[in-house]
């Protein structure tokens, strides 16, 4: 049913349970698992920004690789892009150009205030996508 299996990270314990549910389900399907992950620019007069973007960048790179080494444990195809950018911007750009069939995210329960304040990345990929987004509910709840 499903070839392409997209899993986004940003390196936090939501994202990391989700990977785990998407590649359990990629080894069901044999799908290849493409893990994504999108450093936000960032912009300051103080300078810097450059050796920020690339520490980011870094520790990104040891985050996807880590998941595609648990994808290949499984005996699955793995592959991995770490890019700058806008996040839902980035991740539905992925799905377009790499015939990826379904999305799985991790959500951090934010509801209340700091969901409408903070937004969520999970939350603009469903509206946005033409493909399933299956979203693994983790974390703790912020009700403030």
């Amino acid at each position: 049913m499903f070839e392409h299996i997209l899993i986004p990270t940003d390196g936090s314990d939501a994202a990391r349970s989700a990977a785990k549910t998407g590649i359990d389900l990629a080894a069901e399907q044999d799908a290849t698992v493409h893990v994504l992950s999108v450093v936000k620019p960032i912009h300051s007069d103080e300078g810097g920004v450059e050796q920020a973007i690339e520490s980011m960048r870094a520790a990104r790179e040891r985050t996807v690789a880590e998941l595609a080494e648990l994808a290949e444990a499984k005996g699955l195809v793995a592959t991995t892009d770490v890019t700058v950018g806008v996040p839902v911007r980035k991740i539905i750009e992925y799905i377009e150009a790499n015939d990826i069939d379904l999305v799985v995210m991790g959500t951090h329960g934010r509801t209340g205030v700091s969901r409408f304040l903070i937004g969520s990345v999970t939350e603009k990929v469903v509206r946005l996508s033409e493909i399933p987004v299956l979203t693994i509910h983790t974390g703790s709840k912020d009700k403030k």
